[in-house]
């Protein structure tokens, strides 16, 4: 006798009080099951807990702003009639996220009425939409939730389905789960992924997790943030439906051949730690030839010989150079790099090119921040064509911690003019019009000066540890620099406090790379003419050094290595002191990471 599937749906963004959402929900999933008698529907809404909250126009404008990042400028520039026609919306949609992200009642409130239903309900299935997986996720990610024994024993049963879910956007994931995605106490997450969603919707990475997998559910159609559309997707069926119905009914009836493939693709895949890679980008040669530099690709050749002879196999190194180099280019291969990354992987980043700063738009459709950026071959000062943190994060934020990640960066963010004769830096200039989006024009003085920059988070560190604040987000505290996952550190100090108190493993936030760069952010990095031959002055010492020391056995720490190369390039008068910045337990250890250099 087939075995009762008990479904608890969580609902999405909208008001759904008027509308029939459970009846939707539960025809859906009925309509792909040869015997859907089997299924029992239970739901939760929790709309009259966000009716409660009072959220103007202003609030919501503000709301899609902080979700959609500096997206926001280009996307939802106010027309005539706009403000009319979108307040009821984005005040049931972004306004409804932001209001519930910052407000620790409206959270309270909706995670006893999930965590009370599924100790009630015990269902084997949760479905959450939208808003709803911030909700359910919210809640099986809280220590409440194994605070009671039969609650988690409750959890330990369930299928949890995520679908259009907005946690792994900036805003949200770095208020809702402190820049790193937990691994929940649930039987299996799947998550529900359409890359044609635009309701704030984001991939996820659950690292460390075998009980994870991300469906992806494709469908570009007028409404691509539908939960029934999901629910129902073949990509669904398969992979989720044909499981679950095999494993509750007869093996004849649910035993075709694609629930076998599907059963056999949601079996999590054994890691096996220990592997090393390298990326190596090295670009002289630029859409625009005035950009054109001459030492990067005999940069790379330097690096990939000093690895080798620091423990790395040829196979294990790939480079990437010159017209090769677009932003497309070098962000596949890095999803390459670090695809899969588990404990005790050892992975290195090394560039060499131009690095700039840019001024970019925030949700009052003003400059208010920089973003620090890698310039591929075809750069052009527009995002799709560079390679900022923003699209970096999504590859290593959520690495575990002892998977050992170094960047090792030879260019520059501050710009600079070339003289001839002299040693070239490795930034480049904004053009005029970008330039100007940075200045202000200073009446009395009558002068350009720079614009002042509302701190991104003015609590970050307290005033004791302000040299902490500029390692993240620069000197202005307005920049977003790489490898920080600045866009998902939103907590003051004291928040972080609290959450360390309350809940010590949310707490250990987005994983943080080693990262060696070759200059201060304000300082330029060189070019340096050996001979005939030209180099980064940086990666000339510093792969120099490193191959002297493993010659004679003496393999140094990462911290070392830095200041050696330091001295190195202060007694050849070039004037850039190499900074160095990483999680403490991998800033000593010796290079590359394992003692011996491998």
């Amino acid at each position: 006798m087939a075995k009762t599937i008990r479904i608890l749906g969580v609902h999405g963004l909208g008001d759904q009080r008027l509308k029939d959402w459970e009846g939707d929900w539960a025809r859906a999933v009925e309509s792909v099951f040869p015997d859907p008698s089997i299924l029992k529907f239970d739901f939760v809404n929790y709309d009259d807990i966000f009716a409660e909250q009072d959220i103007g126009v202003g609030d919501t404008l503000e709301a899609a702003a902080k979700l959609l990042g500096s997206k926001f400028g280009s996307i939802l520039r106010p027309r005539r009639g706009f403000l009319d026609q979108a307040s009821h919306r984005l005040r049931w949609t972004a306004g409804y996220v932001v209001a519930w992200t910052a407000s620790k009642p409206f959270q309270q409130k909706s995670r006893k009425r999930v965590l009370d239903t599924i100790r009630t309900v015990k269902p084997d299935v949760v479905l959450a939409h939208s808003l709803g997986s911030l909700v359910t996720y919210n809640a099986f990610s809280h220590p409440d939730a194994m605070a009671d024994p039969e609650l988690a024993k409750a959890l330990a049963r369930v299928n949890y389905v995520t679908l259009g879910s907005q946690i792994g956007n900036d805003f949200v994931v770095g208020n809702l789960t402190n820049g790193r995605v937990m691994r929940l106490p649930v039987k299996h997450w799947h998550h529900l992924y359409n890359p044609f969603d635009k309701v704030f919707t984001e991939p996820l990475v659950v690292q460390s997790a075998d009980n994870f997998d991300q469906i992806i559910t494709s469908f570009d159609e007028a409404d691509d943030h539908d939960a029934v559309k999901y629910l129902t997707h073949s990509a669904t069926i398969n992979n989720l439906w044909g499981p679950l119905g095999r494993d509750a009914a007869n093996a004849k009836v649910y035993g075709s051949k694609g629930f076998d493939a599907a059963l056999k693709a949601v079996k999590p895949k054994a890691k096996k730690g220990g592997t090393r890679r390298a990326l190596l980008v090295g670009i002289n040669e630029y859409a625009d030839p005035s950009q054109n530099l001459e030492g990067c690709v005999n940069d790379v050749f330097a690096m990939s010989a000093t690895l080798q002879q620091c423990g790395f196999d040829p196979g294990e190194i790939r480079v990437c150079l010159n017209e090769r180099a677009t932003a497309e280019g070098i962000l596949s291969r890095l999803g390459w790099l670090l695809d899969d990354a588990a404990e005790e992987d050892e992975r290195v980043f090394y560039y060499s090119g131009h690095g700039a700063r840019v001024p970019e738009y925030g949700g009052n459709g003003e400059p208010d921040f920089q973003t620090e950026v890698l310039v591929p071959h075809d750069f052009d000062w527009t995002p799709e064509h560079w390679v900022a943190d923003q699209q970096l994060r999504t590859l290593y934020s959520q690495l575990p911690d002892n998977c050992r990640f170094a960047m090792i960066l030879d260019c520059c963010h501050s710009g600079g003019m070339h003289r001839d004769g002299g040693a070239r830096p490795r930034g480049i200039t904004p053009p005029d019009d970008i330039r100007h989006r940075a200045l202000k024009w200073n009446i009395d003085a009558e002068m350009w000066v720079p614009r002042d920059f509302k701190p991104l988070n003015a609590e970050f560190a307290p005033e004791s540890q302000a040299r902490l604040a500029e390692q993240f987000y620069g000197r202005d505290r307005a920049t977003y620099r790489i490898g920080r996952s600045g866009t998902t550190r939103l907590l003051s100090s004291r928040d972080y406090q609290a959450l360390k108190k309350e809940n010590p493993e949310m707490a250990r936030g987005a994983y943080l790379p080693l990262i060696i760069e070759a200059c201060g952010e304000d300082q330029f990095s060189y070019e340096y003419r050996h001979g005939a031959t030209s180099y980064g002055a940086f990666t000339f010492c510093l792969t120099a050094i490193l191959r002297d020391q493993v010659k004679v056995g003496k393999v140094p720490t990462f911290e070392s290595l830095v200041d050696l190369v330091s001295a190195r390039l202060k007694g050849l008068r070039f004037d850039q002191t190499p900074a160095i910045l990483g999680p403490s337990q991998y800033l000593g250890a010796p290079v590359p990471f394992m003692k011996g250099g491998g």
